[in-house]
């Protein structure tokens, strides 16, 4: 812990952070702390970890990957497998107190090795799955059975998501650990070890949506329904000039206004009628989705894309368009939110990039630049460990650093 003043907007100014890691979830938990305000030295090995080419690459071959996902951290390059860095990544850890990584099972680096150097070390390591065995996002969320009710109603072959979920949970899970750790110190004195396996977060996820409990008492499992959403009334539609929509009516008032927009009111009476069903229940809109959808799909083919905008957007109907990340990169929700501001980013470029998607009385910590590897070698080595600049260059010279 260094002496800095806690601002507002960096709650965490002051606490010191290492990280070894790649790919998605530690380097965004590391980030996110980072973003918080905390000092967030990311370890790799000479020449890079598995990301650090990952694409998508500039035509430069930069990795946009990486820099997005190391944005505001301090970067050092050292040789893992020497006797030496090894011994050196230790000293770093013991003077900052807190270590994350995803490299699991390295007994250099485990919680044994590490609380002998300081015994109030804060340990996180992500693992792949509950038993010890290796595991990534796509892996883990296949035997979850995610792919299995994902895509079109009557498909048969699974469908993976494009967004790294577990990922993306497990390293917000990460952080919120390393905060309450630190707070446990805080209050205690001791240090703790946590493991966040990436299958348990699925497998969390999965039971606290109801997915796995639907399962287990009703003895049903979940079935493909394309883009409805389950329990309530949920579909996409598609406008005469080929713009398509979401709309979801969660509440008895989104679904009278979706009626009246429509026109189909009297209709959708008596299809209630004709089945016996209680559209002021959102289970018997659910059930009778189909049905209802063929109603309202007649208004929207017959309305171009900025009618169709225009007139739900003055009804109480929850919607949106669908758009591509060209469109949205350049929609005022990205342009004109403070969320983001302008970074120039060594080696990739100026673009619009967020910082933290959360306001902390009133602003939004701002994105930081990523560095490259190895940048903050020699500072980070002088200012936490105090080596001279000669002791440095010998590391340097011996190529235990780079």
């Amino acid at each position: 812990m260094t002496d800095a003043v806690t601002e507002p907007a960096r709650p965490l100014a002051g606490v010191r952070i290492v990280e070894i890691s790649s790919f998605v979830a530690v380097p965004l938990a590391g980030m996110t702390l980072a973003q918080l305000g905390a000092e967030v030295v990311r370890v790799d090995p000479i020449g890079g970890a598995a990301d650090y080419r990952r694409w998508p690459l500039t035509e430069s071959g930069e990795s946009i990957y990486w820099a997005g996902l190391n944005k505001g951290k301090r970067s050092l390059a050292v040789d893992m497998r020497s006797e030496e860095g090894q011994q050196l990544i230790c000293r770093l850890i013991a003077d900052s107190g807190v270590f994350i990584t995803n490299v699991a099972g390295r007994q250099w680096h485990s919680y044994d090795a590490l609380s002998a150097l300081r015994p109030d070390v804060i340990h996180v390591e992500v693992s792949g799955r509950a038993d010890g065995g290796t595991g990534v996002d796509y892996t883990v969320n296949a035997a979850i059975g995610f792919p299995l009710v994902t895509g079109p109603a009557g498909l048969a072959a699974p469908v993976n998501h494009v967004l790294p979920a577990w990922d993306v949970t497990c390293g917000i899970y990460t952080a919120l650990s390393v905060v309450t750790a630190l707070r446990h110190r805080d209050a205690t004195g001791h240090g703790q070890r946590i493991s966040i396996p990436l299958e348990n977060v699925a497998l969390a996820t999965a039971g606290n949506l109801s997915l796995l409990t639907e399962a287990m008492v009703n003895g049903t499992s979940r079935q493909r329904i394309g883009n409805a959403v389950y329990g309530t009334y949920g579909q996409n539609f598609t406008s005469s000039d080929g713009v398509a929509f979401m709309v979801v009516a969660l509440t008895g008032r989104h679904f009278r206004d979706l009626t009246s927009l429509t026109g189909t009111a009297e209709a959708v009476a008596a299809l209630a009628e004709s089945l016996g069903a209680d559209f002021s229940d959102e289970g018997e809109r659910y059930r009778h989705r189909d049905a209802l959808s063929g109603l309202f799909a007649e208004w929207f083919g017959a309305h171009t894309g900025a009618e169709v905008s225009a007139s739900l957007a003055r009804t109480s109907v929850l919607w949106e368009r669908y758009q591509s990340f060209g469109e949205t990169a350049v929609d005022p929700r990205v342009t004109a939110n403070p969320l983001f501001t302008e970074l120039d980013q060594p080696r990739i470029g100026r673009h619009l990039a967020a910082g933290l998607p959360v306001a902390i009385d009133g602003e939004y910590p701002a994105a930081v630049p990523a560095p490259a590897l190895g940048d903050d070698t020699a500072a980070v080595l002088g200012e936490w460990l105090s080596m001279s600049p000669a002791q440095i260059d010998a590391l340097l010279t011996s190529g235990t650093v780079s």
